[in-house]
């Protein structure tokens, strides 16, 4: 919808790692594809974009994979949306017009921009650490049972 399909992966895979890394388990790319219903080689590619960015932690060797240690349970989701997909969701036109302004707007600017405040609000309050602890309450869910 908002959301790049790139992002939509990076998002649910790092909720995703994060509740199975929970135990200090780590996790590879096979069981993060099968759990979020995505393609191993894309998921690969943003798994590695994302370790880089240290919104997720990685190993290698035999024991190796990927994890969310302590302090990366407390970036946002609006984190991780900026990595992926830039600023534009939360300053951009709705129009995708480039000359879109306060001074020159769109017919949806001041409506969409109700909108781009409080998505980033709410993602910018949303921890990986408090989506974590809605799954494990089963408040919440990333892949259809």
């Amino acid at each position: 919808m908002f959301f790049s399909k790139t992002c939509e992966y990076a998002i649910r895979a790092v909720i995703f790692i994060a509740q199975k890394s929970e135990g200090g388990r780590k996790v590879g790319i096979k069981e993060v594809a099968a759990g979020i219903d995505s393609p191993e080689h894309f998921i690969a590619k943003i798994l590695q974009d994302l370790s880089k960015r240290e919104l997720i932690q990685s190993s290698k060797g035999p024991n190796g994979g990927f994890y969310v240690d302590s302090s990366a349970r407390s970036n946002t989701l609006a984190d991780i949306v900026r990595a992926i997909d830039g600023e534009k969701i939360f300053k951009g036109c709705g129009l995708g017009l480039k000359s879109c302004s306060e001074t020159k707007p769109c017919p949806l600017h001041n409506d969409f921009k109700e909108i781009r405040n409080k998505m980033q609000l709410t993602l910018q309050s949303a921890t990986i650490g408090e989506f974590n602890e809605n799954l494990n309450l089963g408040l919440s869910y990333i892949k259809e049972r």
